[in-house]
């Protein structure tokens, strides 16, 4: 097998991509601390052509060295709006008849993997802080709490992969 090079790749301008059909999923970022975390769900965001990310609370916005150092220009591409307040942000989707989803482990929650998104809905997810995750007054206003079942020592994700295996189960899902 010959490794492809990046003219196999087929590579979009930014202006192409912005203009290409996205799935309908939006990623909310709920005071997330570390910008390279920011920079690698706006990279994963961007190859898997997510609507937009909601920057919420202490969330760093572009530009940023930083930021741009894990998202290699995917936070010019991928479309972002900053939001005060988590809540308010969830309360704007609702309105919008967006499905929020807290990306938590709570009472009650749902598996990822058990998870079935229709293809005609619109959905939005909350991954949040590095220590604290998805605010509970954040949670108490989401449809439904989804989990990353783990067997392992330890009980989390770093934010950055969990963000990634949730955009890929609603990309599986929600792609047409």
């Amino acid at each position: 097998m010959k490794k492809k090079t990046i003219w196999d790749l087929n590579r979009v301008t930014v202006d192409e991509y912005r203009q290409s059909r996205k799935i309908p999923l939006i990623v909310v970022l709920d005071n997330v601390r570390s910008l390279n975390n920011i920079g690698s769900i706006f990279r994963t965001s961007d190859a898997f052509a997510v609507e937009k990310i909601v920057l919420c609370g202490i969330t760093a916005t572009p530009p940023s060295p930083e930021i741009h150092k894990t998202a290699l220009g995917a936070e010019n591409s991928v479309e972002w709006v900053y939001f005060d307040s988590t809540i308010e942000a969830v309360k704007q989707l609702k309105e919008e008849g967006v499905t929020v989803c807290a990306l938590e482990q709570v009472e009650g929650s749902v598996s990822l993997e058990d998870y079935e998104a229709d293809p005609a809905g619109r959905y939005a997810f909350i991954a949040g802080n590095e220590v604290d995750g998805v605010d509970q007054e954040v949670v108490n206003l989401c449809d439904v709490s989804l989990e990353i079942p783990q067997i392992g020592t330890k009980h989390s994700l770093n934010v950055a992969v969990s963000t990634a295996l949730t955009i890929w189960h609603f990309f599986l899902k929600l792609r047409s």
